[in-house]
């Protein structure tokens, strides 16, 4: 009689969980001034990027890229590149914030219709 009861509990708790869905504050993350880590030929570059309603500034060794933004809902956009100088540049981008904390988000990207996507951690400084 007592392991039925055990499952019961078990199946309610996972289900519960299952459910959970971190609450996503987007919208102080759509306008300001961010930095960004990533690793490059084995080492840690940061890239800072300003961010308005309509365009989104990166700004990475030395070099300056305008893209503009369209925000499909609250936590996800479309960048374009402006000013591609290659074919590979022409293809938008497309971002999705997953998680949001005090000062930064998580957020998981990739070229719009691709499979692969990688993510990474953003922190306004601005």
């Amino acid at each position: 009689m007592f392991l039925p009861k055990y499952i019961a509990f078990l199946l309610i708790g996972l289900s519960l969980i299952s459910c959970y869905e971190q609450k996503r504050d987007c919208d102080r993350f759509k306008e300001g001034t961010f930095e960004y880590q990533s690793f490059l030929n084995g080492e840690i570059a940061t890239s800072k990027f300003v961010r308005t309603n309509t365009i989104e500034i990166d700004y990475f060794q030395n070099k300056a890229d305008t893209s503009s933004i369209r925000w499909v809902n609250n936590c996800e956009c479309i960048l374009k590149n402006l000013n591609p100088k290659k074919r590979s540049e022409e293809k938008p981008l497309h971002i999705k914030i997953l998680t949001t904390k005090n000062n930064s988000y998580t957020f998981e990207y990739g070229l719009v219709g691709a499979s692969k996507k990688a993510k990474g951690t953003a922190t306004k400084i601005n």
